[in-house]
């Protein structure tokens, strides 16, 4: 521990040191111009102080300890956005047959997600795509029957912070015993040719 203390200070030391160093501005054979801290024939820079900024939270504990970021509320997180919903589809909308359990989800969401924030959807509980920065999701394959959908913003550590009101969906799939079935194959008529 005192070995890294040493170490720490004398690296501070140089470093103040480096900082106090006088600067030159010097121009080489080839019209390039070069700083350096060498005064050979060069003229001295005289540069502006560095600005400091203090944190606002001083570290609490040892030295060297890592410090844990303030955690906002998810009440706090939620109520940041006015209008988290799904557009589309609509409660109650049937896929028919020939979209083959496809769908697009559309999200409203206002004001836009927050740097931190993803937003993740959930099919009938499962979360079916996970946390990504976008306002469009694409599903499919979903089988027939009823499912329901469900968008979540989650913070970066994956905490959900709000979610939309769920969305039913019912979809059609084809199947090769409906006799007006498009996708039925040709060799399933019966033998006297009807269908």
């Amino acid at each position: 521990m005192a070995g890294a203390l040493v170490g720490v200070m004398t690296a501070a030391g140089v470093t103040g040191a480096a900082l106090a160093a006088p600067v030159y501005r010097h121009i080489d054979a080839q019209g390039n111009v070069v700083y350096s801290d060498r005064p050979s024939g060069g003229q001295r820079v005289e540069l502006a102080p560095i600005s400091v900024v203090d944190p606002q939270e001083p570290a609490e504990g040892a030295a060297g300890a890592a410090v844990t970021p303030r955690k906002t509320p998810a009440s706090e997180a939620a109520a940041a956005y006015s209008r988290f919903e799904i557009l589309s589809p609509a409660d109650g909308t049937t896929l028919p047959t020939g979209r083959a359990g496809d769908v697009q989800v559309r999200l409203a969401i206002q004001p836009p997600l927050a740097s931190s924030d993803r937003v993740q959807l959930r099919v009938d509980g499962e979360v079916r795509q996970s946390p990504m920065r976008t306002q469009v999701f694409a599903v499919s394959g979903l089988d027939r029957g009823e499912h329901q959908l469900l968008a979540e913003i989650v913070d970066d550590q994956g905490t959900v912070q709000l979610a939309t009101p769920p969305v039913t969906l019912y979809v059609q799939r084809a199947s090769v015993n409906l006799p007006a079935n498009p996708n039925r194959p040709a060799h399933a008529n019966r033998a006297d040719g009807s269908n």
